[in-house]
Formats: structure tokens, C-alpha cells, sequence
């Protein structure tokens, strides 16, 4: 185990135990405390690390191990939904999509033997950094879902705690994780403006601060111009990632009498099932008098009728990639990688005007994690 080492000539630390004997600080933290009862190989290996290395902890190592809570805070976006219908009143509380992140982050926390401690932040909060800054004093590192803090709040808290973000953008301070919005969205738009020869295609966009919405919004519209059709967006295809804000927009134009365009291009897939619900009342049958598409393929887009034309992101792994890199911030300092691009592609169903999809549920991810650890 000693060759682990890049420094030999420097006194062990407990981040050299740690990497030594292939566990966490936290987990080093237990054995040289005597706290929680660690597992017999885990102790087996922290102790034969500690002996190989002629580790002696100092001041320094036992303040590190006395304040790890061994709790990671993950902070997300969440919008107040407001209906007279009453068909989407509950959806505020199915959120689905960053279900599915947080579960990735729950299932690699437990292996580093964390906690997680969740806390939702409305989109439209006044003390939004103050509420995260609380949650920041009960945990080890931050996860953030979507953009929850402005640049100058980030920069401030995240000299402070480690920081990973999702859907954000990377700075000198934190790390973040994301999805590869444009490549998948151009897959998309070439498969409408090529594959189908479509012309017209409108998006509606999640929330306007969105990087995952913006970096989407490009793609499309970039294609859409490079085959010569008519992109259409702005104020009237403003969305909010929620089926009830899809539907709006859908209501909006029919009570305006707008024509609708041929394709609508969605920012997630909530929205998506928001603007096929409105279409279906309205007797607009898709996809022959509109086709709908949309991006994440949570599981319920496999199961509308028609099925979902979507672009599918590895969810649960930006989850467990987050964590991973957070991880290795809180235990080494700074993250393995900063800026994390998971892979997406385009799944073809009866939406955009494809036959049903016949292929398995289940994806397996070709992404940087599928058990937990990072990838080259």
C-alpha cells in the first residue's frame, strides 16, 4: 500500500489512509475513533494502512475527523403549482425527475456510509441563500439541483463547503454535473427536420434561468435553422419542467386561436405530458396533427399513449456522479473531475410519428458510473 503514495518523503496523512486502504475519510474517521461500529475488513484494512504508512494522526487529523458529520445537504428547486382545473394540483408533489437524481446520490452515499438531509427551495423564494446556507451548517458538502443560487451567493458559500451542482455550469470553486443537453437535442431535431421532413417545430422552455433549458433552446434552434425551417419560441412557449405549465401554453394558444406549429419540442417530459393532455381535450391528435417530443425519458414516457418521443439522460447517475465528486472534495479537498458531461440519446417512439418502441424498459448506462465510482 505504500507506493500509493506520491510524496514519500512526506509524513502520512489521513487522506493517505484513506486512499491507502480504499475507503473514506468518514470511514477512517470510525476506526481510529472508535465510532459506529465500523465493519471488520473495513477496520482490517484502515488499521494495516495505518501501520504500512507509519500513520500518526495529529491535531490537524483529529479536528478533521471530529467535524465530519458524515451528512450531505442536497437543495432542490421547487415551483408552486397553481390550477383551477385541479387535473395537476398535486404534481408540485411528483417531482419524478429529481427523485430519480436523488436516489442515485442516496444509493453511493450509503456505500460511503452518509446521510443524506434534503431540503426544497421555491422558485420564487426571497431568502433562498439563507435557507441553503442552513443546510450548508448541517453537512459536510452541498449538492445543488438546477440554479438555486446566484454566481455571487456560489462563489461566497462555496469557500466555505464543498459544492456540486447539477445543470449548472462549473467554476474555480465548485464542480458540476450535467447531462449532454446538446448533443441530444440536436440527435432529436435532426430526426424531425430530416428523418420526418418536418418544418415548423415551436419549444417550450423550463425555467428561464435554466442552463439544461438554454443549452437545449440552442441546439434545437440551430438545427431547426440549418434545415431551413421556422423555429418558433418566446414569452407564449415559456414553460416551468411541469406538466400544468406544458398545458397552458396549449390553452394560451387555442384560446388565442393561434395555429399550432407541426412539432413541439418540450423541455423535459412533464411538460410534455402537460401539452398532450391539452391537446387530447381539445380533440388534436398527435402525432398526426401535432407531434410531441420530449427530454429525460422519466419512466412514464414509455407508458402515454402514444408513447413519448424523448431524448434519454442516465438519471439516477448524474445523481451518484454527483455524490462521487463531492466525495472526493470533502475527503481530498478538490473533486476528481469538475466538469461532468453524462451521455444522452434519442429514443424514437409514436409521438414524433415513429412506430411504437419495442425495446426493453431498461437502459444500461455507457456513462462515466454504474456502480458507483467514477470512470475514466
Amino acid at each position: 500500500m505504500a507506493e500509493i503514495r506520491d510524496t514519500a518523503n512526506a509524513p502520512p496523512t489521513i487522506y493517505d489512509v484513506a486512499r491507502a486502504a480504499g475507503v473514506s475519510i468518514a470511514s477512517v474517521s470510525r476506526v481510529l475513533n472508535g465510532q459506529r461500529n465500523p465493519r471488520e475488513e473495513t477496520r482490517e484494512r484502515v488499521l494495516q494502512a495505518v501501520a504500512e504508512l507509519g500513520f500518526a494522526p495529529d491535531g490537524a487529523a483529529r479536528a478533521l475527523s471530529a467535524r465530519l458529520k458524515e451528512v450531505v445537504g442536497v437543495a432542490v428547486r421547487r415551483t408552486l403549482v397553481l390550477t383551477s382545473d385541479g387535473v395537476f394540483t398535486d404534481e408540485d408533489e411528483s417531482l419524478q425527475f429529481p427523485d430519480m437524481i436523488n436516489r442515485g446520490i442516496e444509493i453511493v452515499a450509503q456505500r460511503h456510509g452518509f446521510d443524506l438531509l434534503i431540503r426544497s427551495v421555491g422558485v420564487s423564494e426571497h431568502d433562498t441563500g439563507k435557507r441553503i446556507l442552513s443546510l450548508a451548517r448541517k453537512s459536510d458538502g452541498l449538492i445543488l439541483h438546477d440554479r438555486l443560487l446566484d454566481p455571487a451567493e456560489l462563489d461566497r458559500l462555496s469557500r466555505q463547503i464543498p459544492i456540486v451542482t447539477l445543470a449548472g455550469v462549473p467554476t474555480g470553486t465548485t464542480a458540476n454535473v450535467r447531462g449532454d443537453n446538446q448533443a441530444g437535442m440536436r440527435q432529436l431535431a435532426r430526426h424531425l427536420t430530416i428523418d420526418h421532413g418536418y418544418r415548423t417545430i415551436a419549444y417550450i422552455s423550463g425555467h428561464t434561468d435554466s442552463p439544461d433549458s438554454l443549452a437545449r433552446h440552442e441546439a434545437l434552434q440551430s438545427e431547426v435553422a440549418a434545415a431551413g425551417g421556422t423555429f418558433l419560441d418566446g414569452p407564449e412557449w415559456r414553460g416551468n419542467y411541469l406538466a400544468v405549465g406544458g398545458a397552458r401554453v396549449i390553452d394560451r394558444m387555442a384560446d388565442g386561436r393561434s395555429s399550432l406549429p407541426r412539432v413541439i419540442a418540450c423541455g423535459n417530459d412533464q411538460t410534455a405530458v402537460g401539452v398532450m393532455h391539452a391537446l387530447a381535450a381539445r380533440g388534436i391528435e398527435v402525432p398526426g396533427d401535432v407531434a410531441v417530443t420530449g427530454f429525460d425519458d422519466i419512466p412514464v414516457a414509455r407508458h402515454l399513449r402514444p408513447q413519448l418521443t424523448t431524448v434519454r439522460q442516465p438519471i439516477q447517475d448524474l445523481g451518484a456522479t454527483a455524490f462521487e465528486i463531492l466525495h472526493s472534495m470533502i475527503s481530498d479537498g478538490r473533486p476528481a473531475q469538475r466538469d461532468v458531461v453524462l451521455p444522452t440519446r434519442l429514443v424514437r417512439r409514436e409521438s414524433c410519428g415513429c412506430p411504437p418502441d419495442r425495446t426493453p424498459a431498461a437502459w444500461r448506462t455507457t456513462g462515466p458510473v454504474t456502480d458507483g465510482r467514477l470512470r475514466p
